[in-house]
């Protein structure tokens, strides 16, 4: 049976990072652009970042280009964006395309674990998977939904100290 464990993706940087990096722990996949209505929700990213990594959270963020064209820079820029303004310290990958022929493999199975409005397809920028420290995932999230909603859902599956 496939896990999130099984795929690997580059990071901004152009590193190539299984995403066995992330057994056991929590992790948050989003699809980001840098110029959408919802990019705000980088900050919220990054809190939830700085409030639950120490507890074995990781918020991994994929930028897409698309959905209307919002995320047209390269790596560098991108990387530049995030960094500036919302002071993302989370790991970022290399744009992918989370719809279609040429989607990621992560995010084609993404979408086939869990569904959303219009069936597995992608709906917009920042689509939130949930998945659990055994590479399954728990829940999907809908674009709307503000990453500091996600707290309680979180802390169910981080280890009890």
């Amino acid at each position: 049976m496939t896990t999130f464990y099984d795929f690997s993706a580059k990071t901004l940087a152009g590193e190539e990072i299984p995403m066995e990096n992330f057994r056991g722990k929590v992790v948050l996949v989003v699809n980001t652009a840098s110029k959408c209505g919802f990019t705000p929700q980088l900050a919220g990213l990054q809190e939830l970042h700085e409030k639950y990594a120490d507890r074995g959270l990781a918020v991994l963020g994929f930028p897409c280009n698309q959905f209307g064209n919002q995320e047209p820079g390269e790596a560098e820029e991108i990387s530049e964006f995030c960094s500036i303004n919302y002071g993302v310290s989370f790991q970022m990958f290399a744009k992918v395309e989370v719809n279609g022929d040429g989607a990621h493999p992560l995010w084609q199975w993404l979408r086939e674990q869990k569904g959303g409005v219009l069936g597995n397809k992608i709906k917009w920028n920042f689509t939130k998977f949930l998945i659990d420290p055994q590479g399954e995932v728990v829940d999907r999230f809908a674009p709307t939904t503000k990453p500091e909603s996600l707290g309680e859902q979180i802390e169910k599956l981080l280890p009890q100290n």
